[in-house]
């Protein structure tokens, strides 16, 4: 396993508690995919997205076919 990666359980949620999101940065572009918790706003981040693949593979991994983004 390499230095950065995050282990395969980061990407398990529970639907009835989180949601799968995009947070991109509103000043650089950066991107980033996680979770956010339905109650409190709380946010987990999972994965940078570099690219189109890195949100296909995450929402492909989310079992989602599409995404919200927040800024």
């Amino acid at each position: 396993m390499g230095w950065f990666k995050k282990p395969e359980a980061a990407t398990k949620f529970d639907p009835e508690i989180e949601k799968p999101i995009v947070k991109s940065s509103i000043c650089t572009g950066e991107k980033t995919a996680g979770f956010k918790n339905i109650k409190t706003g709380k946010y987990r981040e999972v994965v940078a997205i570099r690219n189109d693949g890195d949100l296909r593979a995450f929402m492909k991994k989310c079992g989602v076919d599409t995404i919200d983004t927040e800024y």
